[in-house]
């Protein structure tokens, strides 16, 4: 058994969809709209074949998103080396998202990083 994906609803779908392709290389498909209810959804599909699906509907609640809270807390992508996380994580922090810890390595032997991004969400970069 594997989870065949992940989906999350955002704000900013257009905006979402691009800070995957820019900073994890995410290859997006072209988009479902269903004009009925205006839902609309993008796949992200990433290098190892793990999918996120990004959404988007009209009235969704938007609640505030504490570091603290119950359920999903980030999503984590290994990007490939020590070098890679400290790189990405320094463009994240210069392109104006709040690095919130890292690098560095953890006390289970994580290399990692955590950046808030999309809409108080945290992305946890790794190796």
């Amino acid at each position: 058994m594997k989870i065949e994906h992940v989906a999350m609803y955002v704000n900013d779908l257009a905006g979402a969809k691009d800070f995957f392709v820019r900073y994890l290389g995410a290859k997006a498909n072209d988009g479902y709209h269903n004009p009925r209810t205006d839902f609309r959804s993008y796949f992200l599909t990433f290098d190892d074949g793990a999918r996120l699906e990004i959404m988007h509907k009209p009235q969704m609640e938007d609640p505030e998103k504490t570091l603290n809270r119950t359920g999903f807390v980030h999503l984590a992508f290994s990007v490939g080396s020590k070098e890679k996380v400290d790189s990405l994580t320094a463009q994240l922090q210069q392109d104006g998202y709040n690095v919130i810890s890292g690098p560095r390595t953890t006390g289970d032997g994580y290399y990692e990083s955590c950046v808030v991004a999309i809409e108080g969400n945290q992305i946890e970069l790794t190796v």
